[in-house]
């Protein structure tokens, strides 16, 4: 089981080097304010199987596609093969022409769809754009605006397979999806909050200050349990936690890249784990 779409600032790759610092007994109540890809959920759910679990994004229409998934997957999975049926057989100029046209839909018409066919245009959207950047623009009417990718696919789009599985592991608990801000969802036996970067391209279009993130890091030093994930941007804004605070070097392949006399490389970086 793996994500459902690329996200920049996923946690999958990073999770081999929280593991070491997440040695948890039981968890009978999860929660995560800010979902993303949901990378964390998946690992949770397969080492300790809480009883309930609050996911959050305030990113309503990510949100809804995990609500279409848990409550109509095979509606959803209906929806995306009919997308799917059209777009394989297209030459790439042709698929270009397709996804700018959904996109369009999307941005203009997308009140005449349901929840879960809304759902699955943006899901669609989002398995052929480019790289797993969320990008909103004026000119689609403030919405999903990311262009597309490369358009590559040979024999499927999605993996039906995976959508079935979070369909199942959404059931199998008592889980909790709401879009609203993050100070409403309960702090929990393991709460993972995963905000907007610091200086960041890859904040979603949406605005998180330093003010915000000194809360977040208030909620870590009083609460055992609660873990927090940023990027180091080496101006000492973490160093004076009251809790542990961990760094770990990555490479950002997605988005800003450093210009060289060779081209552009990806671009280094340092993030922090930080809990009480």
């Amino acid at each position: 089981m793996k994500p459902l779409f690329m996200w920049a600032g996923g946690k999958s790759k990073m999770m081999k080097h929280y593991v070491p610092f997440m040695n948890f007994g039981k968890v009978d109540t999860y929660s995560e304010p800010f979902f993303g890809g949901g990378a964390m959920l998946i690992k949770v759910m397969r080492d300790h199987a809480p009883r309930k679990v609050y996911i959050n994004d305030i990113n309503a229409d990510i949100m809804n596609i995990y609500s279409a998934i848990k409550s109509s997957p095979n509606l959803f999975i209906g929806e995306m093969d009919g997308y799917s049926s059209v777009y394989l057989p297209l030459s790439k100029e042709d698929r270009k022409k397709y996804f700018y046209d959904l996109r369009t839909t999307h941005a203009f018409e997308y009140e005449k769809y349901d929840s879960v066919p809304r759902a699955a245009l943006l899901y669609f959207l989002m398995k052929t754009a480019f790289n797993g950047i969320w990008q909103i623009n004026k000119n689609t009417n403030n919405r999903f605006g990311t262009p597309s990718g490369l358009l590559n696919q040979r024999d499927a789009v999605y993996d039906r397979d995976n959508v079935l599985a979070w369909s199942h592991m959404l059931n199998s608990t008592d889980t909790i999806l709401t879009s609203t801000d993050w100070s409403n969802v309960p702090i929990s036996d393991f709460t993972f909050m995963d905000p907007p970067y610091r200086d960041s391209f890859a904040d979603y279009n949406e605005s998180f200050p330093d003010a915000e993130l000194l809360k977040l890091m208030k909620v870590v030093e009083d609460h055992k349990g609660v873990w927090l994930c940023n990027r180091d941007c080496g101006d000492g804004f973490f160093d004076g936690m009251k809790a542990t605070v961990h760094r770990f070097p990555v490479t950002y392949t997605a988005g800003r890249r450093k210009r060289t006399e060779d081209g552009y490389e990806a671009k280094k970086a340092m993030e922090i784990l930080a809990y009480n």
